[in-house]
């Protein structure tokens, strides 16, 4: 009895739990440079445990692997997280991660092999559907602020596939695309939508992605039903309707049902009441009316990015200095039109940091200075700017800016210490920054 107390507990609030320790590097045997974050979870098992492989943007394997162990404890998942796979590998270097990575895991740890699952952020997310695509057995994927690998077409595919995006994620409406061209086909999928930007999803979000791997198996009779788990689902489900439905928020009520009957259809005759509710919520005109300005806003936000390409060329300062001003001071609530501008601000993120990562390859220093100025102004508490920055002051020999910037990039996540040091434009610096201050800025 206790421990359905506990489940009912966690599945309501996802509070969190006392937590085993996390490895945050495990050498893979066959290649030590190669490496992993691992996380059992409290409460082991006898017998085989399903896995969940995370791929992070910048290898940073035990950021997902700490932010969600809690939920390692609710399923009795093993988390491993990959500290090499990161953004600007080529599949070549990606599939050689994910051997070591697979084989050493199958070789430590009694995993199920019909529960392997991978789940991805940005750049990881592209990493975790590839790796599903390419390797028959992974059961699910779990892809967050990003879609699937560029050119693949959405098919019918063997694994699940549940897309996650913040509401100011740039990336949203991609997702929003993939999830539309799986409607045609015969992949089981669902889309979940959290209050953030770009970035690893909420606790209660990743919860909902994980229970959905739980419904999976049970469908496929890989564990047994439990209709205590699938009742407390859908007293959640209801209750998270009916606060939408009392605050007319009904897009999102729309978005409740669509979940419940992707997770509930053929495990329980309540997905015929949610279809009911879907079905009457699309026949109110409250809420196509609110359908039409969502397609609104949408359209506007590409007309408006299609814009922005035009003047990426052009060095007007002032432009973009006005454009960014502006949307900051529209991107302050949580309202559609805000979320809208949340967006475009993440968009010009990414665009700078793309342009200013090129033109600093190339060694175009004055264009690049411009860009990553630009890239600072637009997204100021973005490590990534800011190292950017440090390493143009460098090329000039400016030391005290160097390290002054090194230690806002610190402050503001980065903590990539080999890549610092290994920076050529830093060590050639004299004097040199004081790295060990700088490391000691750094985020645990």
């Amino acid at each position: 009895m206790m421990k359905y107390v506990l489940l009912l507990y966690i599945l309501c609030s996802f509070c969190l739990l006392p937590k085993a320790q996390t490895i945050d590097s495990v050498r893979c045997k066959t290649d030590p440079s190669q490496s992993y974050a691992l996380y059992m979870p409290a409460k082991g098992s006898k017998q085989a445990m399903p896995v969940i492989y995370f791929f992070d943007p910048h290898g940073a394997g035990s950021l997902p692997v700490k932010k969600y162990r809690a939920l390692a404890d609710a399923y009795g998942f093993i988390l491993v997280g990959s500290n090499n796979s990161k953004n600007g590998n080529d599949w070549t270097t990606t599939e050689n991660i994910w051997q070591h990575l697979s084989d050493d895991t199958r070789g430590r740890l009694k995993l199920d092999p019909r529960r392997i699952y991978t789940v991805g952020f940005s750049g990881g997310a592209k990493v975790a559907s590839y790796i599903a695509i390419q390797h028959p057995g992974i059961a699910g994927v779990i892809a967050g602020g990003a879609g699937l690998p560029d050119g693949v077409q959405a098919g019918d595919f063997p694994f699940s596939f549940t897309a996650i995006a913040g509401q100011g994620d740039m990336n949203l409406t991609e997702l929003v695309a993939v999830t539309g061209d799986l409607d045609k086909t015969r992949t089981r999928h669902r889309i979940l939508f959290f209050d953030g930007k770009h970035e690893w999803a909420t606790v209660n979000s990743m919860g909902l992605a994980f229970a959905g791997l739980q419904f999976d198996a049970m469908k496929a009779g890989i564990i047994p039903k439990d209709n205590f788990f699938v009742n407390t689902y859908i007293a959640g489900s209801k209750k998270r309707l009916k606060a939408y439905d009392m605050t007319s928020q009904l897009i999102k009520a729309t978005q409740e049902c669509t979940l419940s009957i992707a997770f509930l259809d053929g495990i329980s005759p309540r997905a015929a009441w949610f279809k009911q509710q879907a079905t009457a919520l699309a026949a109110n005109p409250q809420y196509q009316a609110q359908r039409e300005g969502q397609q609104n806003l949408m359209a506007t936000e590409q007309n408006t990015k299609a814009e922005y390409m035009q003047h990426f060329q052009q060095g007007d300062d002032q432009y973009w200095t006005s454009t960014i001003r502006d949307l900051q001071a529209k991107a302050s609530g949580h309202a559609a039109p805000d979320q809208m501008y949340q967006r475009l601000l993440a968009y010009l993120s990414l665009a700078f940091y793309s342009i200013s990562n090129q033109l600093i390859t190339g060694n175009d220093n004055a264009n690049a200075r411009h860009f990553v100025d630009l890239y600072k102004l637009a997204d100021p508490t973005n490590s990534e700017a800011w190292y950017f920055s440090a390493v143009l002051y460098a090329r000039d020999g400016r030391s005290g800016e160097v390290e002054s910037d090194l230690l806002k990039a610190a402050g503001y996540g980065f903590r990539d210490k080999g890549r610092m040091l290994q920076q050529a434009e830093f060590q050639r610096l004299n004097p040199k920054p004081d790295f060990e201050r700088i490391e000691k800025s750094m985020r645990p």
